[in-house]
């Protein structure tokens, strides 16, 4: 039975079937007690005794799926054969095409009235994402002459806000139009630096995640 499990057992079980439910119904759609009925037996005490809420079920499930994808962006940064720019490239579109950016856009829920998981994504680009992956690229790029900026922590903070809360279409809904405008304005500032990271690759993958949303919501 599952309350027989060890506790990491048991945390995976309720992440495994949340991450389905989520899935196949939708996030809105899903409650703790359609995950509670998936279980096997586990009781509602049992969940509450791992997660407070639905939300920090979707926290746990999102953290588990961008984990393995996080490795993949630690590599580009500390790869020896680039020079900052050239990872700074290379980590746009290692992070815009993980395979992972599929399921995340149709698990995630509409954020229009939750600010907490929209502090969240703020919180983790800012004081995680950016100093992790991106600032230290940014100053190696001025070491080595490929991006000149006299403020690598605050480029890395607005790249970063930038790209997973204003271009996010989980925050604002934007249908594909709009994702275009605002990779073009974004790509048009960052190439007046000089940093011409962004390409129509990128802005096709852009589309297709905006339209992915669009469909499951």
């Amino acid at each position: 039975m599952a309350r027989n499990k060890h506790p990491e057992e048991t945390v995976n079980l309720i992440l495994d079937v949340a991450f389905r439910l989520f899935m196949e119904k939708g996030y809105e759609h899903t409650s703790v007690q359609d995950i509670i009925d998936n279980l096997g037996g586990l009781s509602k005490g049992a969940i509450y005794h791992h997660f407070k809420s639905k939300e920090d079920i979707l926290d746990a499930v999102m953290n588990r799926m961008t984990a393995e994808s996080n490795k993949l962006l630690a590599e580009v940064r500390d790869r020896t054969d680039l020079n900052g720019k050239e990872k700074l490239r290379m980590i746009f579109k290692t992070s815009i095409n993980r395979p992972v950016q599929d399921d995340i856009l149709t698990v995630a829920p509409n954020f229009h009235n939750n600010p907490r998981l929209v502090f969240g994504i703020l919180h983790e680009s800012v004081d995680e994402a950016a100093p992790i992956y991106i600032r230290p690229i940014i100053e190696q790029g001025v070491l080595d002459g490929s991006i000149k900026t006299e403020y690598p922590e605050q480029l890395a903070e607005l790249i970063l806000i930038a790209v997973n809360v204003w271009m996010n279409p989980m925050i604002f809904g934007d249908n594909v139009e709009k994702s275009y405008g605002k990779f073009m304005v974004l790509k048009q500032l960052l190439d007046g630096i000089g940093l011409d990271v962004m390409d129509e690759e990128m802005l096709a993958r852009l589309q297709e995640l905006t339209d992915i949303y669009q469909k499951a919501h």
